[in-house]
């Protein structure tokens, strides 16, 4: 059996399913809850014998949560009634220690359906970030399936190792981080073509356009996820040039909730609109080509000049957070966010050991 991605041997606590014994049955201490107020605004916490739970509207204790089913209503101290249900994968991943900014359900969702995770299959996934989509890829795989997952940072990799095993109650016996740059480690974990998916998620996914190339199985799905349509641009036609892979697909996927209240039925005001957009393509034999998809006879054609302006054709530009203007995660607030995550890992790994 392989270790987890911590070090340790996986938990034998438990039985069934991995993670099972976190989603059904009665609350236990260790495990996190979700409180919703009469204002429909969700609170997370997680269960402690003796602990309180203290806010402006009054304390509620753990204790009265502890044994009890989810789906009750308890009062607080103060009289203030609260709704109580385990957060679904949506709620933690949504409420759990980050560094990185996490991928957000709906394209870890869209993922797992485009790569056509199954169970079983030996995934590769790079970078991590703060767990989220490691969480939806590990529970595809399944058990007998093997996600491997690569990461530059090391306090992301801590974040990310504390929240998976506060997610599942244990540790995962298919999932190993690796630190480094995935184009140079993937290459001595991995032998060439006995990788069923690679997912990645980092600025500049072209870089591991070869490495993607040796340890892909023919067949196999390649999805990346990114931000701008300068990254999706330059990653397409990387992969066009390679002659290794299908044609490229691309898309988003935007989320809108509505308003439901008696007649008064209407789109929200607010939506979770682009977050990132999914590029996908299959690893071809060896020996083959792309088939030349015959295309309707284009309007117009684009200038030499045009193109030598497109910053996706040119060779030296730097792809980097800086350039892509996105958010610089400060060491302070990933190691904060570090010891957080590897402290509820710890409460919830201690759900049946208690017992």
């Amino acid at each position: 059996m392989s270790t987890s991605a911590s070090g340790e041997s996986p938990s034998t606590t438990t039985s069934g399913p991995i993670g099972a014994h976190m989603r059904s049955g009665p609350l236990r201490a260790g495990q996190r809850v979700q409180l919703t107020d009469r204002r429909g605004r969700p609170s997370t916490i997680t269960l402690q014998p003796g602990g309180e739970w203290h806010t402006h509207q009054g304390v509620l204790r753990h204790d009265l949560l502890i044994g009890a089913s989810e789906g009750i209503l308890v009062a607080n101290d103060a009289g203030h009634e609260y709704q109580v249900l385990r957060p679904l994968l949506n709620d933690f991943v949504l409420s759990m220690p980050r560094g990185a900014t996490v991928v957000y359900p709906k394209d870890s969702a869209q993922i797992v359906q485009v790569a056509d995770i199954f169970p079983g299959a030996r995934v590769v996934e790079a970078g991590v970030g703060s767990g989220a989509l490691s969480i939806s890829l590990l529970r595809a795989v399944g058990e007998n399936g093997v996600l491997h997952s690569y990461e530059r940072r090391a306090d992301f990799k801590d974040i990310a190792v504390g929240n998976v095993e506060a997610f599942f109650g244990e540790s995962h016996p298919g999932w190993e981080v690796h630190l480094g740059d995935m184009q140079e480690e993937v290459l001595t974990v991995e032998e060439p073509g006995c990788v069923d998916r690679v997912v990645l998620d980092m600025l500049a996914p072209w870089e591991c356009l070869d490495a993607v190339k040796t340890v892909l199985a023919p067949g196999g799905v390649w999805v990346s996820y990114v931000a701008s349509v300068t990254q999706l641009s330059r990653l397409a036609e990387e992969i066009r040039s390679s002659q290794g892979f299908t044609e490229p697909e691309a898309h988003e996927t935007m989320l809108r909730t509505w308003h439901l209240d008696g007649l008064a039925v209407r789109p929200d005001h607010r939506m979770v609109a682009h977050t990132g957009f999914l590029l996908s393509a299959r690893r071809l034999a060896d020996d083959q080509t792309p088939l030349q998809l015959k295309k309707r006879e284009k309007v117009s054609t684009v200038s030499e000049e045009d193109r030598a302006a497109w910053p996706a054709n040119d060779p030296d530009a730097v792809w980097d957070e800086a350039s892509l203007k996105t958010r610089t995660v400060s060491g302070k607030k990933s190691r904060k966010a570090a010891a957080y995550s590897q402290k509820i890992a710890a409460q919830a790994k201690e759900v049946f050991t208690r017992e």
